[in-house]
């Protein structure tokens, strides 16, 4: 080793030395930090492709119920199947619903939650689906949106969004056995959080047959308060 070699040498072990326990504590926390970031990233990647894989397999068990096939089950230690088919054509988005909402079934797909009656049975249908997967689109959803139905046995339901809410989980105000045939879409919020909280945020829908008779209510209650009932019949 050259005499410059061991100079340089020397030079850095002091400066090691010269750190304090303070700096080399914050350095410690930097780089947990990073290693945490790193390891959360990687999470929610996996939960994320978790999600669009399930869907995937979920797709070819929706087929053969359509075909028939009770139960169909996309994976065979799979506890749960698809009973609907949820789509949004303005936001493109799809998603197969499971039959029921338990944690490990909405690892995989949003689900029918319990004690609920399915799309197109009298009552409200409440389907429930993660905020950063399944169901991350809900924030986009407008008033007047489209939200197309299928069921498992190929009846498909159209309906309009009427109203969006936040509420909170244990007084939501959703009534399973409300008159007509309603959808309710529920979500954890706000949007991006990452730990939960009591907080939903709810998408209001109604068949499309429905809401054309409750703006046809409305117009005639309009019409008869203004006092101008000849306005019915233009």
């Amino acid at each position: 080793m050259t005499t410059k070699s061991k100079s340089c040498g020397r030079t850095l072990i002091a400066r090691v030395r010269q750190t304090s326990i303070g700096e080399r504590l914050i350095a410690t926390v930097i780089i947990l930090t990073v290693a945490t970031g790193l390891g959360l990233i990687s999470q929610g990647l996996y939960i994320k492709a978790k999600a669009v894989l399930a869907q995937v397999l979920l797709e070819s068990a929706w087929s053969r119920a359509l075909a028939g096939e009770a139960s169909p089950k996309a994976w065979p230690w799979a506890d749960t199947w698809p009973v609907a088919k949820l789509s949004l054509p303005r936001l493109q988005k799809k998603a197969v619903i499971l039959n029921n909402a338990s944690g490990e079934a909405m690892a995989f797909g949003p689900g029918l939650m319990a004690g609920t009656p399915a799309p197109g049975q009298p009552g409200t249908s409440v389907i429930a689906g993660h905020r950063d997967t399944h169901f991350e689109f809900l924030k986009n959803v407008k008033l007047g949106d489209t939200v197309e139905v299928m069921t498992n046995s190929n009846k498909r339901i159209t309906y309009t969004v009427d109203y969006m809410e936040v509420v909170d989980a244990k007084a939501s105000g959703i009534e399973p056995n409300a008159p007509g045939q309603s959808l309710a879409l529920v979500t954890c919020w706000p949007f991006g959080e990452k730990s939960p909280g009591p907080l939903r945020y709810v998408v209001h829908a109604t068949p499309v047959e429905a809401s054309a008779a409750r703006s046809i209510d409305a117009f005639k209650r309009a019409a008869i308060r203004s006092g101008d009932p000849m306005s019915l019949t233009r």
